[in-house]
């Protein structure tokens, strides 16, 4: 499960701005909203006859994979980085 996040943002000033993110607070707070995801992805998965565990399997499965991952956004002069550890 991803611990962290970094948000890094180059103004076209140049000057840049980082922010350090922690997952697990954010986590926390935002149960509530996961929670009712889960659900509805549950009552989804039973509409559409999916196995519902393996459909949060699978989900599970690519939230363990995002260590690791670099998302790079740039447009004219700013540029926006995201890192997950």
């Amino acid at each position: 499960m991803p611990q962290s996040m970094t948000v890094r943002v180059q103004r076209p000033d140049g000057r840049p701005i980082r922010i350090w993110i922690p997952m697990l607070p954010v986590l926390l707070v935002c149960s509530p909203v996961v929670l009712l995801a889960v659900l509805v992805a549950a009552v989804a998965c039973l509409a559409y006859r999916v196995s519902v565990v393996r459909a949060l399997g699978t989900g599970w499965r690519v939230v363990c994979a995002l260590p690791g991952t670099r998302v790079d956004v740039e447009q004219r002069r700013t540029a926006v980085l995201v890192t997950i550890r």
